[in-house]
Order: C-alpha cells, then sequence, then structure tokens
C-alpha cells in the first residue's frame, strides 16, 4: 500500500504543473511550437520541448513561491540530467540542420517568467 503524498510535496506539484502550463503559454506567445511536455525518458524527463524555426529547446521549468527561491531553483546536476535526457530523445525532435539547446524558465508569482537560454554547455 502506497502512503499519501504530504502536503507540501503535493503542492510543489501542483506548483510544478501550473510552472510548465505558463511556460508553455509564454513560450507560444514568443513565437515557439510546443512539441512535448513531460518527456519521460531513461535519464530523467524534459518539462518541455520546443520549437521556433530549426531551434528545437529543451526546457526545465521551475517554479518557486518567491524569486528569492528561485536563485537556487537549477544547478549543474540538474542541467546535466536534462541535457542527457535530451540526448536521449533528439533523434525524434530534430529535423535535418535543426540546431538544439537546454533552456531554464523561472516562475515565481508576480514576476514575468524568466527565459534563460543556452545554458547548458557541456560542464
Amino acid at each position: 500500500m502506497t502512503r499519501p503524498a504530504a502536503p507540501a510535496r503535493l503542492a510543489a506539484e501542483k506548483r510544478g504543473r501550473q510552472g510548465e502550463r505558463i511556460a508553455g503559454w509564454w513560450l507560444r506567445l514568443k513565437g515557439w511550437s510546443i512539441l512535448g511536455r513531460r518527456v519521460k525518458t531513461p535519464v530523467g524527463e524534459i518539462d518541455l520541448i520546443a520549437r521556433r524555426g530549426a531551434m528545437v529547446a529543451f526546457i526545465e521549468v521551475k517554479a518557486r513561491k518567491s524569486g528569492v527561491a528561485l536563485n537556487e531553483a537549477i544547478d549543474e546536476r540538474r542541467l546535466g540530467r536534462v541535457a542527457a535526457a535530451a540526448e536521449a530523445v533528439a533523434a525524434m525532435y530534430l529535423k535535418p540542420g535543426d540546431d538544439m539547446r537546454i533552456d531554464v524558465m523561472l516562475l515565481a508569482p508576480g514576476r514575468p517568467p524568466r527565459h534563460l537560454e543556452n545554458v547548458w554547455h557541456g560542464g
């Protein structure tokens, strides 16, 4: 039998899903097409996969209760997991001549989304 999730965990999950919806909306307003949401791979999950022209972005979305908490929302380890997951599925999303990158979307109440582009450089 599975224990019910703790209320804090449920709130974080709800915030994360809402953040992904907002990030997808924001990206579409900026001319991106959403190709995938919560794409699971053997090495990790990609929150959003989006295309604009010949660029495909594999996007980690972080939603926090405050802007201050966003400063610690992403680190090299997390970015490395997203990069590994992107490599695992890139062939399914890339067309010949496409470029790819890892992006991060940071969201907190009362602030516009922050879109950090091309944040992974193979560290």
